[in-house]
């Protein structure tokens, strides 16, 4: 494997309570169950150790089951245990039944059999104000017992972190992940986590495929001998994001993280930036009351 790739799916972003996570992560929205077992075995052979999943995507067990399967084989050359490994999974509903919510993480936990989840998120605002504190609550209260490790958001939008922020809460959300890429940069919300010392997760870094034809994108990437893909990722890395490109073709997984000897270059920054259309690939729930 090249240097470029171990060198980048090795290197870890900080986040705000003194842990870390990797910067490069393998997201598995819209993997089937034997994908997700193959794309999971795969990236851990090439050299990822982050994971996305969620309640949502009904692919938990089969990436818990192919993490432990690849820790006990003999493909395991690096000695990896399961504290190296970063698995995430999301809340699908938020609810104003407190009880429902510790259940439904503790399902989660139990689903996917690795003993505990690296990084709870709830996975949209979507339910109401209660409904967002309450689960909030409850994923607390989740890392408390050490059921999870660490909490965080996703889709949220500025209104919906400064509404948590100003409750105190008892555990402070790590990341926000939310659609990031130069089509969609997001700036407000990315300012709005900054100040709070939240970090971002970019999913669908790579538009889902539907702007590598862009020509701005492919000048660039033509100037550093590179792929669209490569630049959009690099992008996220530039930024400080943890990205969460995903594929389930062994030689994209490796493509996708090959992005440790490129830089690009302030003006090409820039450029990217100069890109944002609003583009929503999936769903955009940042705006919900």
């Amino acid at each position: 494997m090249p240097a470029t790739v171990t060198d980048m799916l090795s290197r870890r972003v900080k986040l705000s309570n003194g842990l870390s996570i990797p910067q490069i992560q393998l997201g598995l929205y819209m993997m089937s169950g034997p994908e997700t077992t193959r794309a999971v075995r795969w990236a851990l052979g090439v050299g990822y150790r982050g994971f996305d999943s969620a309640q949502w995507y009904y692919n938990e067990r089969e990436a818990g089951q192919a993490i432990l399967s690849f820790l006990s084989s003999p493909e395991n050359t690096a000695g990896l245990t399961r504290e190296d490994v970063h698995f995430t999974s999301k809340l699908r509903d938020n609810s104003t039944n407190y009880d429902a919510v510790r259940k439904s993480i503790r399902k989660s936990v139990k689903e996917c059999g690795l003993g505990y989840i690296d990084l709870f998120l709830l996975h949209s605002p979507l339910g109401g104000r209660e409904a967002r504190l309450t689960s909030w609550k409850a994923v607390e209260d989740a890392v408390l017992a050490g059921e999870v490790k660490m909490a965080g958001v996703s889709n949220y939008g500025v209104k919906h972190i400064e509404e948590l922020m100003a409750t105190s809460p008892n555990v402070m959300p790590v990341v926000n992940q939310i659609e990031c890429h130069p089509f969609n940069t997001q700036t407000e919300i990315r300012a709005a986590c900054e100040k709070y010392g939240i970090v971002i997760e970019a999913y669908a870094p790579l538009a889902r495929g539907m702007r590598m034809r862009h020509p701005t994108l492919n000048a660039v990437a033509k100037k550093y001998g590179v792929t669209p893909a490569q630049v959009l990722v690099r992008w996220s890395v530039q930024h400080g994001f943890v990205t969460l490109p995903k594929s389930t073709k062994k030689e994209r997984l490796v493509e996708n993280a090959d992005v440790g000897g490129l830089e690009l270059a302030e003006e090409d920054m820039k450029k990217l930036d100069a890109l944002d259309e609003k583009l929503v690939t999936d769903w955009d729930p940042t705006d919900a009351d």
